[in-house]
């Protein structure tokens, strides 16, 4: 099959219908192979009798997902990005410049170019399946919207709405771009061709009319807001917006700002498209658009994997999911299965814990009821999908239980042996353990093969990563299972080796540690946090990090892994202080930081440096080094993780889980990206500098990160 059967056109009457249907691929995306097809088809229209177009999808769930991502991932000069861009341009511009009607038949997603060319449609009709969103996510890629996007889409919705969508990279449903005028109508899918047809003879009937939409706002400030005095606001507030959120790190938002800026009211389209052609390509040979892409990369890969590589297991289909404890963690499980079609059975041991548990669900639901992205009536049905016990009735018709009870080894294999005698022999059970040993838990269970560990990170609802744990005897179907499952629940997951802190806390752990021996050595709380956050672009510094997970809980791994590695880990002695001071951090209201009663971070306790037996800070090191210090420790650690101990198998598992599971800045594309990019030699000597300068062995290069730096070689190979 050719080409020629991804667009094709089927005659009904007076209506031609354009069918979207990429030969061997599983969506329609925008490669130049398309792009040039569908100039073949938009000019045999263009000469036709035909009296109105409809365009629509014949793959499921899917409109056009985008543009081929792998053509822009390849292209690295201005010149390159000019000449697809501007290709894309003019066909776009051919389909707005069509003699008949054009409507857009939405089911399914429909996103970047895909609704770049809904816009250059005169209507658009879409389905109410949860399938159907519509956006301009190119953002996240570290570009703009490039083939009229940031021309059409104010124009269509307005300045504001189109700004929201545009500069966050945001894709909305059909209910909402109904709303907001994206969309003319919306019907159900069964209805979606049959309601196309239909209005395409209304409008034959009444003149076979064009239409090139513009946005009347409503109401006086509205008016006033979208107006040429008052849309230098809008601008002033967008440009505030983008700055909080991205720390500057990001310059495609305020490139796309700047693009809008210049053009919005502008009535030469060429001269509006040129503008926005030139932002895309300074944009698009960007190293940080190249690391936002290889993060897209990575995370399409997840897609693709059943997290045992080279064996074709199927995994089972869970239907049916218990969790074993109804706090925090157990609560926000139960939340986030529900929350995607799954029954789930929570137990406790008392009917207050399990009210709790459920609290903490209802309340996460109640917050998008109240932001109206789910009605009442979804709000009960996700609600009447989580059950609860105080015993084990139930649990025989369960597919998998996760465990999420106190961190003790011997109550966990107690109860683990216990849960596993009242669920059929071939149900799994994961822990949702931290810290401890997957393989020494799974001596709790008859059936070892049918354990594995499932590590949400806290919160649950927000944090994308789970590691999923192989212990020794675990067995490949339950290791694809609990993948699996991990999808189903909207997460990320990544197969991790058993060891101490697995993966993510294994790396984090040299990082949070490192911070407190610079606190030791001098180094103001603030000044390190402020580094981390506004320089190399962490979504908060190592301090407050350890307040948000608990001061006790990092001790307590620190700890671990000083059994666990011997001399090679070293630990501040001020952190023996301050597990003896009580603080806790966010969760009692008293570590680095001061929090109010509602737990909100205020300033840095002052009160700490004395308490923790250490005198006002002097700041003796500039940022640079406290930034590679913890840094590099975390590179240091993960040679040894990535190439003695094989916790995982590929860099890009790494730079997954840290950007996922830490908030790792994605524009610096994970942390073994980041260290080639910047060479392992340079690390590596740095790091003996410290280890030297400071008396600090812990910073000593590994052997692994040493062999790396004679050869100059790079993780990603």
């Amino acid at each position: 099959m050719s080409i020629q059967e991804s667009i094709r056109i089927v005659p009904q009457g007076d209506v031609a219908v354009v069918e979207f249907d990429l030969v061997g691929e599983k969506v329609n995306k925008f490669s130049t192979p398309v792009m040039t097809r569908l100039k073949e088809v938009l000019e045999e229209l263009k000469k036709s009798s035909y009296k109105a177009v409809i365009f629509k999808s014949n793959k499921p769930k899917i409109f056009i997902a985008g543009a081929d991502i792998e053509e822009i991932k390849s292209m690295t000069t201005k010149e390159q990005f000019e000449a697809a861009v501007k290709g894309g341009q003019d066909i776009l511009n051919m389909v707005e410049d069509l003699p008949i009607p054009t409507i857009a038949a939405v089911n399914g997603a429909c996103m970047g170019g895909g609704c770049e060319f809904i816009l250059a449609c005169d209507y658009r009709i879409a389905s109410e399946d949860s399938s159907t969103k519509i956006g301009l996510p190119e953002i996240q890629l570290g570009i703009l919207p490039g083939f009229g996007g940031t021309q059409r889409m104010p124009r269509a919705i307005g300045l504001q709405a189109a700004l929201d969508i545009i500069l966050a990279g945001k894709s909305v449903n059909a209910k909402k771009a109904l709303k907001m005028g994206l969309v003319d109508k919306m019907v159900h899918p069964n209805l979606l061709e049959e309601q196309a047809m239909k209005w395409a003879k209304e409008i034959i009937a009444s003149g076979a009319k064009k239409r090139r939409k513009k946005f009347q706002p409503q109401g006086a400030v509205n008016k006033f807001l979208e107006s040429a005095l008052g849309r230098g606001i809008v601008f002033k507030k967008a440009r505030e917006g983008v700055l909080k959120a991205t720390k500057g790190h990001y310059p495609a938002p305020l490139k796309a700002l700047d693009v809008i800026q210049q053009t919005y009211g502008m009535s030469d389209r060429e001269a509006g498209m040129r503008i926005e052609r030139e932002g895309f390509c300074v944009l698009g040979v960007t190293d940080i658009s190249k690391s936002l892409i290889h993060v897209f990369y990575l995370t399409e890969m997840v897609k693709k994997q059943n997290g045992v590589p080279g064996v074709d297991v199927k995994p089972r289909d869970v239907k049916g999911l218990g969790i074993l404890g109804a706090g925090t963690m157990g609560g926000g499980i139960a939340y986030v299965a529900a929350d995607k079609g799954v029954q789930v059975r929570m137990k406790d041991l008392s009917t207050d814990a399990l009210g709790k548990g459920l609290k903490h669900a209802s309340d996460l639901w109640m917050k998008l009821l109240k932001r109206k992205s789910i009605d009442k009536y979804q709000f009960q049905q996700k609600m009447d999908l989580i059950s609860v016990t105080t015993d084990y009735s139930g649990f025989k018709n369960l597919d998998v239980v996760v465990e999420a009870i106190v961190e003790d080894m011997g109550i966990k294999q107690k109860v683990i042996g216990e849960c596993a005698g009242f669920m059929r022999p071939d149900a799994i059970i994961a822990t949702n353990t931290s810290s401890l040993s997957v393989t020494e838990m799974a001596k709790g269970h008859p059936r070892p093969e049918y354990f594995a560990g499932m590590h949400f990170f806290n919160p649950v609802n927000k944090m994308p990563l789970v590691e999923v744990i192989r212990g020794e005897k675990t067995s490949d179907e339950t290791i694809a299972t609990i993948y699996e499952l991990s999808k189903k629940m909207g997460k990320m997951p990544v197969v991790v080796k058993d060891g101490p802190g697995f993966l993510v806390n294994r790396l984090l752990l040299p990082y949070m540690g490192e911070a407190a021996f610079l606190m030791q050595e001098g180094m103001n709380i603030e000044t390190v946090d402020k580094a981390y956050v506004k320089e190399f672009g962490m979504p908060m510094g190592p301090f407050e990090l350890m307040d948000e997970v608990g001061l006790d809980v990092c001790i307590k791994v620190l700890k671990i892994f000083k059994k666990a590695f011997g001399e090679r880990i070293e630990i501040a002695s001020c952190m023996d202080a301050l597990e003896k001071s009580g603080r806790l951090g966010r969760k009692n209201g008293k570590g680095f930081y001061h929090y109010s009663e509602d737990g909100k971070r205020g300033d840095v306790d002052q009160s700490i440096y004395a308490a923790l037996g250490l005198g006002q800070p002097t700041n003796p090191y500039d940022s640079k080094e406290c930034i590679e210090r913890g840094v590099f420790a975390m590179v240091n650690e993960c040679s040894l993780a990535l190439v003695e101990d094989r916790i995982v198998e590929t860099p890009h598992e790494v730079d997954l889980a840290m950007i996922m599971g830490t908030g790792f800045p994605p524009f610096r594309g994970g942390l073994l990206k980041y260290a080639d990019s910047i060479g392992s030699q340079y690390i590596a000597d740095q790091l003996a500098t410290y280890a030297s300068s400071r008396k600090a062995a812990r910073l000593k290069p590994a052997t692994p990160l040493t062999n790396m730096a004679k050869g100059n070689s790079k993780f990603y190979k």
